[in-house]
């Protein structure tokens, strides 16, 4: 297995706007904690916008948020695109794994999460997302909370991906 850890950026953890900001966070720390524990192998991506947008590779905002930062020698992928596998280097690494099981964190649930669980389904990786490790912000059609839990409740269980509470990922990493 590996945690992905997706997006989890100074520009997005900072804005009081995040859903849910300190029990994602909180949640995100523990899942790393326990994979490093356990030596499971956790994987950071980071979303680059570009260049003069504030939010790339430079900026302080582009930076990982330090509550979850990788620790040395933990790979870390820069992507251009929603999901993950848009970056080729990611997506050959993980083609070249054994195990096809992905546990999936990060922001934003209605982008990055998405494309990337839906990327990875479609790739054939038995894909796992923990309870309040994902969030995002209020959008024109519904608010944080509720994006979140349409994600996770409508959308991704018994299709796309395996969406389990917070125990169950702990024990799944052990």
């Amino acid at each position: 297995m590996i945690l992905l850890v997706i997006d989890v950026q100074k520009a997005l953890t900072e804005d009081e706007g995040l859903y849910n900001a300190e029990g994602f966070i909180e949640n995100v720390s523990t899942l790393i904690c326990k994979a490093r524990e356990k030596n499971v192998e956790v994987v950071y991506v980071q979303h680059d916008a570009g260049e003069g947008s504030g939010f790339s590779v430079g900026d302080e905002d582009f930076e990982i948020d330090p509550h979850v930062a990788p620790a040395q020698g933990e790979k870390i992928y820069i992507k251009k695109i929603n999901s993950c596998f848009g970056n080729r280097d990611f997506a050959a690494y993980m083609e070249k794994q054994d195990d096809k099981r992905l546990m999936v964190t990060g922001l934003q649930t209605d982008f990055c999460i998405d494309a990337t669980v839906k990327s990875a389904f479609e790739k054939g990786y038995e894909v796992i997302v923990p309870e309040g490790a994902n969030s995002t912000f209020d959008n024109s059609c519904m608010d944080g909370e509720t994006t979140c839990r349409y994600f996770n409740e409508e959308i991704w269980p018994g299709c796309f991906a395996e969406c389990v509470d917070m125990d169950e990922a702990l024990a799944m990493l052990g």
